[in-house]
């Protein structure tokens, strides 16, 4: 774990007993017992998500954890933070609804940016919750405005988070078709980047590269969509990022076969392929594959 607690297994142990609960039982779907074991005996620490699982499973609040085991320097809201991040970034849109549920009538949360945070992320769990037949993206979008305007109601030069969810609409947009919308507000987005001093997450001008590329593919702008695919192929290569990079290269290799170079586009299909192979992502190295397969036929 990033954060210090104090006498955790002993607090664990106790909350398990007082529960009634056995290790089989609190382990199951969360750790192996032998790990359980460690955790209780100030061994081994529990990541922040097998410990949000843990106190789910007790009944308690994860800040509860903090309160009984504190030494006076957590930060219990980067630690919420940091969990919906990661659950965004799985798409678990389900798990962050539970978190935003515990935790908006926390008065940690009150202050703007930090009901800002929660607020982008209830708009964002609203749209993909729903079934898509009855999803109201207007309502999402609105609520992601309204989260923009708790820290910046002009929307006028806006900081790195207010951008993030101004991409976030835009996306709502692409993944709703509306992909000339997603193309304007993606295009803002950018250039909201560049007018900041520095980029603290550099991977949000990937997201808005990639989702840049990818809209205008859809509307059959494949010589610029090959420009931003390869701009993002360029600016993984900078930061030495591998996030997206597998994404891009295969959305190279998209534009250069509908631009009619076969060949540059097998070239770029296969390096996507052993890219997506080395993160472990075998079922996007399956669709490429596939996808080859088409090309060649």
């Amino acid at each position: 774990m990033s954060y210090e607690l104090l006498n955790f297994g002993e607090t664990l142990w106790s909350l398990r007993v007082y529960k009634g609960m056995d290790i089989s039982d609190l382990a199951e779907d969360i750790c192996s017992e032998e790990d359980f074991i460690l955790f209780e005996k100030d061994r081994k620490s529990p990541t922040l998500e097998q410990l949000y699982k843990i106190s789910i499973k007790l009944n308690i609040e994860i800040s509860d954890f903090f309160g009984f085991t504190s030494a006076g320097s957590i930060d219990y809201v980067s630690s919420v933070y940091n969990l919906i991040k990661k659950y965004k970034r799985d798409r678990n849109y389900q798990a962050i609804n539970v978190i935003i549920e515990k935790e908006k009538d926390n008065p940690l949360f009150k202050p703007p940016s930090r009901k800002q945070f929660l607020m982008w992320h209830e708009a964002i769990c609203s749209y993909y919750l729903a079934k898509v037949e009855i999803r109201d993206k207007e309502v999402s979008i609105k609520k992601l405005y309204e989260a923009i305007e708790l820290t910046n109601p002009s929307k006028k030069g806006l900081s790195e988070r207010e951008i993030e969810i101004l991409m976030s609409i835009s996306l709502l947009e692409k993944d709703d078709s509306n992909f000339d919308e997603a193309i304007i507000l993606l295009n803002e987005v950018l250039k909201d980047l560049d007018r900041l001093p520095s980029i603290i997450d550099t991977r949000v001008q990937l997201r808005a590269l990639f989702g840049l590329s990818q809209s205008l593919s859809k509307v059959n702008n494949f010589e610029e969509s090959l420009n931003y695919s390869l701009k993002g192929i360029d600016q993984c290569i900078n930061n030495e990022d591998f996030y997206l990079f597998g994404e891009f290269l295969y959305q190279t290799g998209l534009n250069y076969i509908n631009l009619g170079n076969l060949k540059k586009g097998k070239e770029y299909y296969t390096k996507s392929i052993q890219a997506f192979e080395l993160q472990g992502n075998e079922k996007l190295s399956e669709v490429v594959k596939e996808e080859i397969e088409k090309v060649l036929n």
